[in-house]
C-alpha cells in the first residue's frame, strides 16, 4: 500500500504491501480508535477527495486548513519572514495546488512541529520542500517515518530564523512544542502553540490537557512550570489548535488561566 494513511489521526506511515494492523498514535490514550475501527486511506485517494483552504489570518501569516475536516482536524500555519519561510504544524493533505501556493510563496526554510499529533506527511512536506523538519527530541519514538532531513534537537529552547524561537513546553506530550514569533502582531508577538497551549471557546481563556479527546488533565505543578517557561515572553496573540485564538493580551491570559487551573484542581468542589 502507497504510504498508508491513519483516517482517525492523520498519521501516515511507510510504504508497505498491506496497510498496519494499528497505528500506535491512535492506540494511546491520549487519542483514540473510533467505534468503527481502523482504517486507511492514501495520498491519492485523500487528494482526490479533499483540497486545502487557504486563509491570511494576519501579514505574514497563512492558515492552512483540509476541507472536508480530516484527521482531528488540523491545521498548519506558513509563516512569512524576511529570512525564509516556516511551516508551523503540518496536515497530511499535500495536493500539486499546496505545493505550486508554497513555492509561489517562496518555499519553506524549514519545519517544525509542536507534537506527534501533526507529525502526519512531514517528510512529503521536507521532500517537497528541501526543508529540514524541526522535532524535539524527546518525543522520537512517535515518529512512524523516519527521514534524514528531520532534526531532533535536545534542549529547551532552539531559534530556527532570527526571531523565530522553538519553545519545549511539555505537558500533552514530553516534547510538546511552541513556536514564538517575535514580529508578529505589529512586533509585539504571537505564539503559535498548536494544543500544547489551547484556547477555549471564550477565547478569553486557554487550557492544558495530558489528552483532548478523552479529557485526561495535566498536574498542577506541570502547568506551573509552562507557565513560567512562558513568564517573560512578549506575545500579544496566541494561535491554537482546532480554529481557536486568543486575539489580544495573550500572554497575560495564558498567566491566569494557569493559576485558575490549578486553583480548580486544589478546590474540593460541592
Amino acid at each position: 500500500m502507497a504510504t498508508p494513511i491513519c483516517v482517525t489521526c492523520g498519521t501516515s506511515f511507510p510504504d508497505r504491501p498491506a496497510p498496519p494492523p494499528r497505528c500506535p498514535i491512535c492506540d494511546e490514550e491520549r487519542q483514540y480508535v473510533p467505534a468503527s475501527g481502523q482504517s486507511w486511506t492514501t495520498p491519492d485517494a485523500l487528494a482526490a477527495s479533499h483540497a486545502n483552504a487557504w486563509r491570511q489570518v494576519e501579514p505574514g501569516l497563512f492558515e492552512i486548513e483540509t476541507h472536508p475536516r480530516f484527521g482531528i482536524g488540523q491545521r498548519a500555519f506558513l509563516l512569512r519572514t524576511p529570512h525564509g519561510n516556516v511551516l508551523w504544524d503540518c496536515v497530511a493533505l499535500l495536493d500539486p495546488a499546496t505545493v505550486e501556493l508554497v513555492r509561489a510563496l517562496g518555499g519553506l526554510a524549514g519545519i517544525a512541529i509542536s507534537h506527534p499529533h501533526y507529525y502526519t506527511t512531514m517528510p512529503d512536506w521536507a521532500a517537497a520542500f528541501d526543508a529540514p523538519v524541526y522535532l524535539h527530541a524527546r518525543d522520537r519514538d512517535w515518529v512512524m517515518r523516519p527521514d534524514d532531513r528531520v532534526v531532533f534537537w535536545e534542549e529547551d529552547e532552539r531559534t530556527i530564523l532570527p526571531g523565530l524561537d522553538l519553545l519545549r513546553l511539555g505537558g500533552h506530550f514530553p516534547g510538546g512544542t511552541v513556536l514564538h514569533w517575535r514580529d508578529a502582531a505589529e512586533g509585539r508577538g504571537a505564539l503559535l502553540a498548536g494544543d500544547i497551549v489551547q484556547p477555549g471557546a471564550d477565547r478569553k481563556s486557554v487550557s492544558f490537557l495530558w489528552s483532548y479527546p478523552n479529557w485526561l488533565p495535566l498536574s498542577g505543578a506541570t502547568v506551573a512550570r509552562i507557565a513560567a517557561r512562558l513568564e517573560g515572553r512578549a506575545f500579544a496573540r496566541l494561535y491554537g489548535a482546532f480554529g481557536l485564538h486568543i486575539a489580544e493580551d495573550a500572554s497575560a491570559v495564558v498567566s491566569r488561566s494557569a493559576a485558575r487551573y490549578r486553583a480548580l484542581l486544589e478546590q474540593d468542589q460541592p
